[in-house]
């Protein structure tokens, strides 16, 4: 019935060598996309006009990775029109500012580069805080 080779229906080896014939290149696959995408949105971010806002910090927060081995800090922005925003700190500024600072922002795409405190300076239009 098939050879001396052959795979008997149920046999746990065969079985198991089927699985990561499928299983291995579909992680190959997966991980091949994750991996665009990172470059991409980085590539993005990096190729994005830098542009400064007055506005407050509205917010931080911190995502650990693994067994904080790999660590992404954020900071929300709110700007003059109530609207929010949160950025990815790529300057380390994370430690430097505090909720409540209001000054101008420069952000790239994604990123947050820069934050300059200027509370007296900040502009009366519109609502907002």
């Amino acid at each position: 019935m098939g050879g001396p080779f052959a795979p008997e229906p149920f046999d746990g080896f065969g079985f198991m060598f089927s699985l990561m014939s499928v299983i291995i290149p579909i992680g190959f696959i997966v991980f091949l996309i994750l991996f665009i995408r990172a470059i991409a949105g980085n590539v993005r971010n990096a190729r994005a006009p830098r542009q400064t806002w007055y506005a407050r910090v509205a917010a931080k927060r911190m995502e650990v990775w693994g067994d904080h081995s790999r660590t992404h800090y954020y900071i929300t922005l709110e700007f003059g029109d109530g609207g929010r925003r949160e950025y990815l700190d790529v300057k380390n500024l994370y430690g430097l500012l505090v909720e409540g600072d209001e000054g101008y922002a420069t952000v790239q795409g994604d990123w947050i580069v820069a934050f300059e405190r200027h509370p007296a300076a900040r502009p009366h239009h519109g609502a907002g805080w």
